[in-house]
């Protein structure tokens, strides 16, 4: 059974490339263009094994996003990589405060994004 990933992304771009290095790699995937969307497809679903979002997007940004899932006991395990053009200290900072296990700057190279999806999935 392949593991199942949401991204989270306001860029079409951006969803596109992860998408389809994640569907390279054999996962299935969900893509989502905002954190509302991203709430929506994450209820609907049956199982979605880790998340990778995007900060900074309309109508709800990463930072919301996640700290929702966070509360959320249902979903409080799942593994979430943060990929954002934010790289200073206190953007990383914040993002691990509110719950990513794993913050990693844009563009990030594809096979450290398979590594560390697979490490945190393992």
């Amino acid at each position: 059974m392949p593991k199942h990933i949401l991204i989270v992304d306001d860029s079409k771009t951006v969803r596109n490339l992860v998408a389809f290095i994640m569907k390279k790699e054999g996962f299935k995937v969900t893509t989502a263009e905002d954190g509302l969307d991203g709430l929506e497809k994450l209820y609907s679903l049956s199982e979605v094994d880790l998340i990778v979002s995007d900060v900074n997007m309309p109508r709800m940004d990463g930072l919301t996003f996640i700290k929702t899932v966070r509360e959320q006991g249902a979903y409080r395990d799942i593994p979430i990589v943060v990929l954002s053009t934010e790289g200073q200290d206190k953007d990383i900072q914040t993002g691990l405060t509110v719950g990513a296990n794993l913050y990693m700057v844009k563009p990030a190279q594809p096979e450290k994004l398979v590594r560390n999806v697979k490490m945190l999935l393992g």
